[in-house]
């Protein structure tokens, strides 16, 4: 059997070696966390009490409560991730400033959009071991933190992955019926990858889905758009991840409140909204008893303990009533015992916070 161009890589890979570059993104979230101690309960269990709004001991720090489960098996960006090709032949160069990579401008897989089906190599999952990969992913993994799949470039970035992205734009207006046949077997392709992901790697509590829908103005998208064009396909991939038992966390960068509604309706169960153009007030006012939301909390890197501890109290005061929000919290790194001060109060004040509201001895 003929193995394609940009499949074979993958298909010829030793997984039971590491192969992200040190330092970069997937290597930092593969790396083993140290254990947390001292907890009245379940890290796991109350992790997912919040996402799914149901009293929580205490309100989980994001990110540092979890367990990322990054596959080097899913050749969704190059392996290690440097200046390269994708198995979808997409080529992505690493941008320095960011710490990550996006696609080369003018990148096309495909000549025209109307040839996606001629054209367009797809990635065939029966030449990869997930097997091996799981099984080294899985040694990372911390047994008392929730596991959540990194399940990055969602149906519609793919779309604008493979061609420039006004051409994306434009076959919604002249390829309808063609772009929802194409989302609906990009839908297929997350449906099966991700059941390998289920299937190898261990205990997944939750799917981190990635789909950009928006810009620092608005979205991308009228709703009626979204609904017709984005959700058929979307859902479809987010039925089959429920149906499986685990949460949904949505990560989708731009101003994208006018779609909270539909994203509740898709079954998504949290929401990390991009920092400075979502106003944090307006989605918990409005949301906050029907999703979860990680909301980022900025400590000055001049902040003394004392300054710290009572900025984490002021976030659970304000944001702690529904119990379906979490900080995520930027601290300097340079100064470990910020990150220590904040986690700590975090902890201990609103396990006293949940306590009483929950009536709890």
């Amino acid at each position: 059997m003929s193995i394609g161009k940009f499949m074979q890589t993958a298909a010829n890979r030793d997984y039971a070696k590491e192969w992200q570059a040190p330092g970069s993104f997937p290597w930092i979230f593969q790396r083993p966390k140290a254990p947390i101690t001292g907890r009245s309960y379940s890290v796991r269990e109350n992790y997912i009490r919040c996402v799914k709004g149901e009293q929580p001991y205490w309100m989980p720090a994001y990110m540092t409560e979890s367990n990322t489960i990054w596959p080097d098996a899913m050749e969704e960006h190059p392996v290690p991730e440097k200046d390269g090709y994708d198995w979808w032949g997409v080529y992505w160069t690493m941008v320095d400033d960011i710490g990550g990579m996006i696609t080369k401008p003018g990148t096309r897989t495909i000549s025209d959009f109307s040839k996606w089906k001629e054209e367009l190599e797809w990635p065939d999952l029966s030449l990869v071991d997930f097997k091996t990969d799981g099984e080294k992913i899985q040694k990372m993994l911390d047994p008392d933190r929730v596991h959540i799949y990194e399940c990055v470039e969602g149906i519609f970035e793919r779309l604008h992955e493979l061609i420039p992205f006004d051409e994306s734009l434009m076959a919604f207006y002249e390829e309808p019926e063609l772009l929802e046949e194409f989302f609906q077997k990009m839908a297929d392709y997350k449906i099966e990858s991700t059941g390998k992901i289920f299937q190898y790697y261990g205990r997944v509590d939750g799917v981190l889905y990635h789909d950009d829908w928006g810009t620092q103005r608005a979205g991308f998208f009228s709703n009626e758009m979204f609904r017709n064009q984005i959700m058929p396909a979307t859902s479809r991939f987010l039925k089959f991840v429920k149906d499986q038992g685990k949460f949904i966390e949505l990560h989708s960068c731009g101003k994208n409140v006018q779609y909270v509604p539909e994203m509740i309706e898709m079954g998504i169960d949290m929401w990390t909204p991009q920092a400075e153009i979502n106003d944090p007030d307006e989605l918990y006012e409005k949301y906050g008893d029907k999703m979860t939301f990680a909301f980022f909390v900025n400590i000055p890197p001049q902040a003394d303990e004392k300054e710290i501890r009572k900025i984490v109290r002021d976030f659970v005061d304000h944001y702690g009533a529904k119990g379906r929000c979490m900080p995520c919290f930027m601290t300097d790194m340079s100064n470990p015992a910020q990150s220590e001060a904040a986690h700590d109060e975090l902890y201990h004040y609103s396990l006293e916070y949940y306590n009483k509201l929950y009536h709890r001895d």
